[in-house]
């Protein structure tokens, strides 16, 4: 019997019991596709995480003061301290000090209230310098951004927040509008566009505020100077270590410290924010694809049923077929070319369903789903391994039949 022949009689095989071929289908169809979805939410996911801590700054370095210790001798933690100073972000940001550093952006923050007539909203006020969009990659939905001329005036102008603008106003259009911080009027120059929440905070309930007029008028007092938190952007993505040595060199220096175990401030980098984050992701999407892999494991147990099945019901055609010379390797091979297209057909079919879901889906639950290539094909050939490894002990069962005892069979 060569190939053709043994396919045209597999398939009306199948066909004659079409029921319960297509449950077995459908058993395959489900693992393949739970596969497909697992794997595919898992590396959207993974990019969802990579765009949003992007989205903080590309390239970006993050510097943060010390800690403080009270007259009691406790210690606070990390970023507690007032030991960067405007002067540091300076000192960064000079070409001749740090060559590999492209731009530096300094923030002062508190929370203040802001009233804009009976309306009033308490926020984050940050004061910061000219370069702040470029450095944390914000953008403006209306208006436009804090000057160099009106930081180094200390004009009293104001950036909000997307939220911060609808909670004051109702709406995000307000540029020319005034609001008040602690009783001083500011002019609305401009209005974020949204950019979501960090690990943190709201990043688009803020206001926005020149640093000088931060320090100067808002804030105060001694540590009127000092900043809460210091963004360097690299020149390039591969120039980031050089960058993060030139900072820390510099900022030693400027504190007049020789160790860096002795450095009263912290660099922190996005890399190391996305691999921690994709490294998690990535366990999760091997534990749930090891939980999908069991619906498939599933669906092999039922192409053993049927095909077992289909060996009883068939004894008496397999003895017919020994019995007019056919040998036992033709038997085997009918009976796994039977398992191989049941496969490849919950293959082929839950292939097709988890991309369809892949495309459906991420508009439903709010996250991305991306179809990987290799795990589509490796899932079908799975599907195509599953019909042969669980076809093969009806197979062999079938083709040791001895003719006279299969013809005796009622």
């Amino acid at each position: 019997m060569n190939w053709s022949e043994t396919l045209t009689t597999s398939w009306s095989a199948i066909r004659s019991h079409s029921l319960r071929s297509i449950l077995t289908v459908v058993g395959i169809l489900i693992g393949i596709a739970a596969v497909i979805l697992t794997v595919g939410l898992g590396l959207g996911t993974q990019k969802d995480v990579s765009a949003q801590i992007s989205a903080l700054g590309s390239n970006l370095l993050i510097v943060s003061p010390g800690s403080t210790t009270s007259s009691a001798g406790i210690r606070g933690g990390f970023g507690t301290g007032s030991t960067l100073t405007i002067a540091d972000a300076t000192a960064l940001d000079s070409k001749v000090n740090a060559p590999d550093i492209k731009a530096v952006t300094a923030e002062k923050s508190t929370q203040l209230s802001l009233t804009a007539g009976t309306t009033n909203w308490t926020t984050s006020v940050t004061g910061v310098t000219s370069s702040w969009t470029s450095v944390r990659s914000r953008t403006l939905a209306y208006g436009s951004f804090i000057t160099a001329a009106q930081q180094s005036s200390g004009a009293d102008v104001v950036v909000l927040g997307s939220e911060t603008a609808d909670e004051l106003f109702g709406t995000q259009n307000v540029v020319g509008q005034s609001v008040t911080i602690s009783s001083k009027t500011f002019q609305v120059i401009g209005v974020l566009k949204a950019a979501g929440s960090d690990s943190s905070s709201n990043l688009d309930d803020l206001a926005v505020v020149p640093m000088s007029t931060a320090a100067n008028d808002l804030i105060g007092g001694t540590t009127s100077t000092s900043v809460s938190t210091v963004y360097i952007q690299a020149a390039s993505a591969t120039s980031l270590s050089a960058a993060y040595q030139e900072a820390q060199s510099v900022l030693l220096n400027t504190h007049g410290i020789s160790s860096t175990s002795d450095a009263d401030f912290t660099i922190s980098s996005q890399d190391a924010l996305v691999s921690t984050a994709t490294a998690v992701y990535r366990t999760l999407t091997v534990l749930l694809t090891g939980i999908a892999a069991l619906s498939l494991l599933v669906g092999g147990i039922g192409v053993m049923n049927i095909m077992l099945v289909s060996v009883t019901e068939r004894t008496r055609e397999i003895g017919l077929r020994k019995a007019l010379g056919a040998p036992p390797r033709a038997i085997r091979q009918q009976f796994l070319t039977e398992a191989s297209i049941l496969g490849l057909s919950g293959g082929l079919l839950g292939a097709v369903v988890g991309v369809a879901a892949a495309l459906i889906l991420p508009a439903a639950i709010g996250s991305s789903i991306v179809v990987s290539p290799g795990a589509v094909g490796l899932s079908i050939g799975v599907a195509i391994a599953i019909g042969l490894v669980f076809g093969v002990y009806p197979a062999t069962r079938a083709a040791r039949l001895a003719p006279i005892d299969a013809l005796r069979t009622e």
